[in-house]
């Protein structure tokens, strides 16, 4: 399928998505036309298909967290804003970046990311819900586009691949740079151009977005000033979105104005919110003794729950450090504080699982999805906890169970490739671990698990044909990327 491209001015780095200068020239990037503001040049179907390609090329070269709390978090509040958005209907997709540069972009069908230092940064629930409500708004008023202009042709994988580079860039201009050259051999000009009109429109719908989502519509403004206010400490080593997409006293004072228009109310952070940062804060430290520190010298600071939430900060960081018996007791005082915080079962099951104390570990997981039914992070957790313990039946038969949602991840094949291998069922493991390594960018990885698949003894029909399909549909992407 083909669409028909376009010199883009593109939204995909929005406010808070910079484009990085790189010696591969992309003031004028080409990429394709997929409709006008009325959507009428390219299906929805056609959308979706180009954001999922645009996420898998995007797997393939950053770092997309697969935590399941995480990823469960951020997919809520990613959710809830989407729902009182002016399109509820909408499939969007949120996920996390691991990454500490401050940043956020959109991407087609919906494709939302928020990098981990983003999340560090925000000093409050409703400053991170500002930002991606910005980013949804994006997407419903259509930005990315109204910018294309007709041009030549190109086809979803190249496209999509050619969307991933552009965000590369603003990642890494090494990597991006890597990335269009790969893509284009440098003989394709792209241009990355936000008006101000696309903006301002953002902020106005993404703050009504984020009011009736019951997020704190001051919360814009007051995390666009402190931005600007920081931007001078930083002195060589300015975030690029500072540099290409500054945030304006003008800019602050519309936000403002337009905030103070809702009737003033005390809007607290969600215990979730607090937890999340507290986690990342630890899988993102260089230092874990530093982070331990960190959250040592907040055990007896703020509130009660803040000072519940240090102590959590403290587990994780004696259980990424390997020291079991330190973590599990701050693990089991919470627990029993707080009996019905799912983080907390988690933490002590994941402890003694880490210990290898698998019946344990077991018995905690199973107490924890029946205590907390609807919560898949969990569920996932004990899955990998079963087949740690030697119990593949068992786990295919809670991976089952999930959500349709939570079975589109990659963690979810990449468990049920796992489930085959123990079952001694090598031509379904290698089946879904092709498709693992194809969401996750690496189709080349993919071809070579069909084929080995292929060469499984007792293949019926039905198996035989889904291969046969599958492989000739990965060689054919894999032979678009290199005439790219």
């Amino acid at each position: 399928m083909n669409f028909k491209p376009s010199a883009l001015t593109l939204a995909l780095g929005l406010a808070l998505f910079p484009a990085a200068q790189q010696a591969v020239e992309i003031d004028k990037i080409e990429l394709p036309d997929m409709g006008d503001s009325s959507g009428t040049l390219i299906t929805p179907a056609q959308e979706q298909e180009l954001g999922a390609a645009f996420f898998r090329s995007l797997h393939s070269q950053i770092t997309i967290s697969q935590d399941p709390e995480t990823q469960q978090y951020i997919q809520s509040i990613g959710q809830r804003l989407a729902t009182n958005s002016d399109t509820p209907g909408y499939p969007f997709h949120f996920f996390v970046v691991m990454e500490n540069q401050i940043n956020a972009f959109a991407g087609p069908g919906g494709y939302i990311g928020v990098n981990s230092g983003l999340i560090l940064t925000t000093e409050a629930e409703s400053e991170l819900a500002s930002v991606m409500a910005h980013e949804v708004a994006h997407v419903t008023q259509r930005h990315l586009y109204r910018a294309f202009e007709a041009a030549s042709r190109l086809s979803i994988p190249t496209a999509a691949a050619t969307l991933a580079a552009i965000l590369l860039g603003t990642q890494s201009p090494a990597l991006g740079q890597a990335a269009l050259m790969a893509i284009q051999a440098g003989s394709v000009q792209f241009q990355i151009d936000f008006t101000r009109e696309n903006e301002a429109e953002a902020d106005r719908v993404g703050m009504q977005t984020l009011a009736s989502s019951h997020y704190d519509p001051r919360s814009m403004p007051t995390f666009f000033e402190r931005l600007q206010q920081s931007s001078r400490y930083y002195g060589q080593d300015v975030p690029e979105f500072l540099r290409t997409h500054p945030v304006t006293t003008s800019r602050i004072s519309d936000t403002r104005g337009r905030a103070e228009t809702y009737p003033y109310k005390q809007y607290p952070d969600s215990l979730g919110y607090q937890l999340t940062k507290a986690k990342l804060r630890v899988i993102t430290a260089t230092d874990i003794a530093s982070a331990g520190k960190y959250f040592q010298s907040r055990l007896t600071q703020g509130t009660e729950e803040q000072r519940t939430v240090a102590r959590y900060g403290m587990g994780l960081a004696q259980l990424h450090a390997q020291k079991f018996n330190e973590a599990e007791a701050i693990f089991q005082q919470l627990i029993h504080d707080h009996p019905n915080q799912p983080q907390y079962a988690a933490a002590l099951a994941r402890t003694l699982l880490e210990a290898k104390q698998y019946p344990e570990a077991l018995d905690l997981y199973q107490k924890a999805v029946q205590r907390f039914p609807n919560n898949d992070a969990i569920k996932l957790e004990y899955i990998t906890s079963l087949l740690k313990a030697g119990k593949a039946e068992s786990a295919r038969k809670n991976l089952l169970a999930l959500t349709p949602k939570t079975q589109q991840k990659p963690m979810y094949l990449q468990l049920l490739a796992q489930i085959h291998s123990d079952l001694d069922q090598p031509a379904e493991s290698h089946r879904y671990l092709a498709e693992y390594y194809y969401t996750t960018g690496q189709t080349r990885d993919a071809i070579l698990h069909i084929k080995l698949a292929q060469k499984s003894k007792g293949l019926n029909f039905y198996l035989s044909s889904i291969l046969n399909e599958r492989l000739n549909f990965f060689m054919n992407e894999e032979e678009e990327a290199r005439r790219r």
